[in-house]
């Protein structure tokens, strides 16, 4: 799971896959998806905005005859029937790059009843000691009061985030029907170096504090 590479097996928040019709949510390069059809579901559909991150998918799908399915699409708005799927999922894809007053009732609406939702993003306390332009702090940087939409400037390059407190996700979910079923924060392990690519939060940081964060939950 996530920049940590926390395993699953001892993670242990995914419902069993086996038989499973699951989209992915800003799926990217899909690697997750193909890890969850290898792990048993029955049909993935990974959704992703991005063409060049399709393309790599599509290709490693190709080489791989992984079998998963591609529709490029906003995760906001995806171009498939009500009750769709038995679980929506994202790791790092609309769960922070999406709206979530948008992206999850649409999860809600693909969902089938009983479907659940599982996702992963950044802990409030990553997001209130990141600065605009650097690394993580050990203290407070931003306010949480009012965190819906942040942009972020980096190499001169700026990109959009979102991220609501954990009180206001919750009331959220429950508001679009879903149940909180389970809810993990996830530390550094003590032999983790720091990310080549994700620097903004080093190792020795998560160690300390939960830089990552995994919520399940099930439409009624």
């Amino acid at each position: 799971w996530g920049v940590w590479k926390n395993p699953e097996s001892e993670v242990r928040i995914l419902p069993d896959l086996h038989g499973l019709d699951v989209i992915e949510l800003g799926c990217g390069t899909a690697y997750f998806g193909a890890w969850l059809k290898k792990h048993g579901a029955r049909r993935v559909v990974g959704v992703d905005i991005t063409p060049a991150q399709l393309d790599t998918a599509r290709a490693m799908n190709a080489e791989f005859g992984l079998g998963l399915e591609f529709i490029e699409a906003n995760a906001e708005d995806v171009p498939l029937p009500d009750a769709s799927f038995d679980l929506a999922f994202s790791e790092y894809g609309a769960s922070i790059w999406c709206d979530q007053y948008r992206w999850i009732p649409e999860a809600a609406r693909l969902l089938r009843p009983g479907g659940e939702l599982v996702f992963m993003r950044n802990t409030d306390l990553e997001m209130v000691c990141s600065p605009d332009e650097d690394r993580v702090a050990e203290r407070l940087m931003r306010p949480l009061k009012g965190m819906h939409r942040l942009d972020w400037f980096s190499e001169g390059e700026q990109s959009t985030e979102f991220h609501l407190s954990t009180p206001e996700l919750f009331q959220l979910l429950r508001r679009t029907g879903f149940d909180v079923l389970d809810f993990r924060q996830l530390y550094a392990s003590d032999d983790a170096v720091d990310h080549p690519h994700y620097n903004f939060v080093p190792a020795a940081w998560a160690r300390q504090w939960p830089s990552e964060e995994i919520w399940r939950a099930r439409k009624h």
